[in-house]
Parts: structure tokens; C-alpha cells; sequence
């Protein structure tokens, strides 16, 4: 049997506005891996290392945006305003649960 992977950040629906997403956007964030990776065919276990990565280099700024050095902080901004527009456009809406 085939092992489970991930589509990639760029295929998974409605622009990856979830978990794993985020793990791979914060990733970006933290030059854990280049913005053009988009995590196509990784296996659940190498999205959990990235996401152990992606914890470690956020602890220095107790997990928060406003923590971060204006670098770090504005890269983010872009990063998660780039996804939230290309979410929208592909129908999502964050008042709505997955459910919805």
C-alpha cells in the first residue's frame, strides 16, 4: 500500500488555510526551506519534522509575531497576506468552519 503524501501547499484546497499550511508558510517565514518548496509528495513524517523545526525557531519569540525582529516580522506579513488573498479568491471564508 501506497504511503499517504501531501499534495502540496499550492494544490491543497482552498489555499491551505490549516495546520499544515501554516507549518509550511512558517517555514517560509523562517528560511527552514525556500519559499518555491511547496511540500508536494512529503510524507505525514517529514511534515512533523518540518513542524518540530518550525516550533523550535519560533520559541526565541514565544511564538508570536509581534516577537519577531522586523525582518522576520515583515516577511511574515507578506507571506500570510499573499495567502489569505489567494485563499479568498479560491472561496475561503475564515467565519465559516470546515464543517460548513
Amino acid at each position: 500500500m501506497k504511503e499517504k503524501t501531501y499534495p502540496g501547499i499550492d494544490k491543497d484546497p482552498k489555499g491551505a488555510m490549516n495546520p499544515t499550511g501554516n507549518i509550511i508558510r512558517d517555514a517560509w517565514v523562517f528560511g527552514l526551506i525556500p519559499e518555491s518548496e511547496t511540500c508536494a509528495g512529503w510524507t505525514v513524517q517529514g511534515i512533523d519534522a518540518l513542524y518540530d523545526k518550525v516550533t523550535k525557531a519560533w520559541e526565541p519569540y514565544g511564538h508570536l509575531v509581534s516577537n519577531l525582529p522586523d525582518e522576520l516580522r515583515s516577511r511574515h506579513e507578506r507571506i500570510y497576506q499573499q495567502a489569505v488573498t489567494e485563499a479568498r479568491d479560491l472561496g475561503w471564508n475564515p467565519e465559516l468552519n470546515e464543517n460548513d
